[in-house]
């Protein structure tokens, strides 16, 4: 009945433990997911038109709102696509999931082009041989070129800058790179190319002369078309294989398996039953019993010095307690107060409790007859001073 009784208590204490991991994993999970997706929106609202956060561009839409340019907000290719003409600006960053021909029917569609996020593909796509060259020092550059939305803006921090390529017109050169690309198509048709992460967004719009060349870059059009691509435009050969694709069939069957194994022996060894009888055997062992063990231990083994240890810690404590030392007191503290108690010298109480090293058993029964002298004297003193009138 014992038995029976101790092992369904401990049944339940191991379903317990199990259902806590469970729910400790779930959680762990969930506070994953939903710190990745805040991961995901941090970067959806990257130069996003209709976000407040920093990284957005809300800012920058409502002054161009403020200056007449009617604002167009896109977020698939064939609505920009239809909002475009000669008289728009097409706004966008880098559309990574449009191949070269349809970001280029996009830009050629609208009568100017500002490209936000730099990228090699965009700046060879519009300005030959283009590249990213590195990221200018966080300090103003002036412009240096004869651009007049540049020239009105003034100094700016760049941030990415490009080597010239075929561009007409290169501003804001900071070593071996320039921090804006502008290509004339015509008289009322241009493309730049600059990093608006740097510059444009909500964090960055109000230093320098970042929203004056904002302004000069995209308000020459009473249409501004802000394009923000998404992987549903993506026109790119979808026949690119996956990954799961390229791995061999068994490959995912295999690592179920594992899984599987793994979480079998994770439960196999991770069971606790109990012991299968409980039973309680309660010995109580005479003082007497222990010491006369000890006793013979010592003696077998003829150990002087650990017997005389083992003596003089007993009798340290009792005279600790005696003299009215706190439990922290050293033994050389307790030696200097029984000697200072009794009259005696300091080193012959310490040769007592602490020097003296008995190599026989004689020796041994000499410590022992002078810690029970001591010990005695110590109380006698105590005695003698209350007994006194």
């Amino acid at each position: 009945m014992t038995a029976v009784g101790t092992e369904v208590p401990s049944r339940r204490r191991s379903v317990l433990a199990w259902t806590v991991l469970v729910v400790v994993l779930v959680a762990v999970g969930l506070v994953g997911a939903g710190l990745s997706g805040v991961g995901r929106w941090a970067e959806r609202d990257r130069l996003d038109p209709e976000s407040a956060g920093p990284q957005g561009t809300m800012a920058l839409v409502s002054i161009l709102r403020e200056q007449g340019v009617d604002v167009v907000i896109a977020r698939d290719r064939d609505t920009a696509r239809s909002a475009l003409g000669p008289g728009t600006t097409l706004v966008s960053p880098d559309a990574a999931a449009l191949s070269d021909e349809a970001v280029i029917e996009l830009v050629e569609a609208a009568g100017d082009a500002v490209l936000l996020e730099p990228r090699s593909r965009t700046a060879r796509l519009f300005f030959g041989d283009a590249e990213l060259a590195a990221v200018a020092p966080e300090e103003t550059v002036d412009p240096s070129c004869a651009l007049p939305d540049a020239q009105r803006a003034g100094a700016v921090v760049p941030g990415t800058t490009f080597t010239e390529g075929t561009a007409d017109a290169a501003c804001y050169p900071s070593d071996d790179g320039f921090g804006l690309l502008v290509a004339e198509r015509s008289a009322a048709s241009r493309v730049a190319l600059i990093d608006g992460t740097e510059l444009f967004t909500n964090e960055y719009l109000a230093q320098n002369g970042n929203a004056a060349l904002a302004i000069g870059l995209m308000g020459r059009h009473p249409v501004v078309v802000w394009y923000v691509p998404s992987l549903v435009d993506s026109d790119l050969d979808p026949a690119t294989p996956s990954l799961g694709e390229l791995t061999p069939p068994w490959v995912t069957p295999a690592i179920l398996l594992l899984l599987l194994a793994a979480i079998a022996a994770a439960l196999w060894r991770g069971r606790r039953f109990g012991p299968l009888v409980a039973e309680n055997l309660p010995v109580t062992v005479r003082a007497s019993e222990t010491m006369e063990g000890r006793a013979r231990l010592y003696a077998r083994s003829r150990d002087a010095v650990h017997a005389a240890d083992a003596l003089r810690i007993g009798a340290i404590g009792r005279l600790a307690r005696e003299l009215g030392l706190g439990p922290a007191a050293s033994a050389a503290e307790v030696a200097d107060a029984a000697a200072d108690r009794i009259g005696a010298p300091r080193t012959s109480v310490r040769g007592i409790l602490i020097d003296s090293v008995p190599r026989t058993d004689a020796e041994l029964v000499a410590v022992s007859d002078r810690l029970r002298d001591l010990e005695a004297a110590v109380r006698a003193s105590f005695r003698t001073e209350r007994n006194a009138p």
